[in-house]
């Protein structure tokens, strides 16, 4: 498939928070095991990453693993999790080279202690990386982080370090996984559903959305540029009309003249 050509920089999202979906479908199309789709689905966040440095996107965010994901099937998690402790070792050193951050998002504790000290490993090597910050959403929920955020907040009242006067979307804000990142502008799901099932529910409020039938392990660059190229196109209003978000834009194209 041609590639499109590549959105202008000041088009691209500086943030992009991704659903990786439909390993199980590719691989059964193809009539094989469930594992060679996530196999596939682990190269084509290989690429994903790149182009997005290659893009310059700042921060990529990726959906690995839900907090609802452990009722599939027991084999099936434990296949992810030995997937996950593998790919984290073979990929570390790829991520130095590329100057590639890694941080994780989600309640880690209910995973292998191997696990952990491969994810804690993962962040420490890479934390002075500059080129992209690649997020990865593992034993993650939407709403398992506004509780936590929550129980905090209750925490800090209990302790009298807060009134409950005090609370704002601010505050709140400041206790949820992503904190200290910008909120992703653009969202993308594969695999043709169309929903966010539990992804980043608080951050993704004014985030622009876009859905795509390609499975995730098909996934690729000039699939990237055609979601990059949708949301240059869309105009962000943030609560305002059209035509006050056009007034700043011609204020500040004047400035820049």
């Amino acid at each position: 498939m041609a590639a499109t050509s590549n959105p202008p920089a000041a088009a691209m999202p500086r943030h992009l928070a991704i659903i990786m979906d439909g390993n199980g479908r590719w691989a059964r199309q193809r009539f094989l095991p469930r594992p060679f789709g996530h196999r596939e689905g682990v190269k084509a966040v290989r690429r994903v990453v790149n182009a997005c440095v290659d893009r310059g996107i700042e921060i990529l965010t990726l959906f690995a693993f839900s907090s609802e994901n452990w009722r599939r099937p027991a084999w099936e998690v434990n296949l992810l999790m030995k997937l996950f402790l593998i790919s984290l070792r073979r990929e570390i050193s790829a991520l130095q080279q590329n100057k590639v951050r890694i941080r994780f998002i989600g309640e880690r504790s209910a995973f292998a202690d191997s696990l952990q000290a491969a994810i804690h490993a993962a962040e420490t090597a890479t934390a002075n990386n500059t080129a992209i910050t690649l997020v990865i959403a593992a034993n993650y929920g939407g709403r398992w982080d506004i509780v936590q955020a929550a129980r905090q907040l209750a925490r800090e009242v209990q302790q009298g370090l807060l009134t409950p006067e005090q609370i704002t979307a601010e505050q709140f804000d400041r206790r949820l996984s992503l904190h200290d990142l910008p909120e992703p502008d653009l969202f993308i799901r594969t695999g043709s559903e169309q929903r966010i099932s539990n992804f980043l529910l608080w951050q993704l409020a004014y985030t622009e959305l876009y859905f795509t039938d390609r499975l995730w392990p098909d996934f690729d660059a000039a699939d990237l540029d055609r979601a990059c190229a949708a949301f240059a196109q869309r105009q962000r209003r943030f609560g305002q009309t059209g035509e006050q978000v056009e007034q700043v834009e011609q204020v500040e194209r004047g400035r820049s003249a």
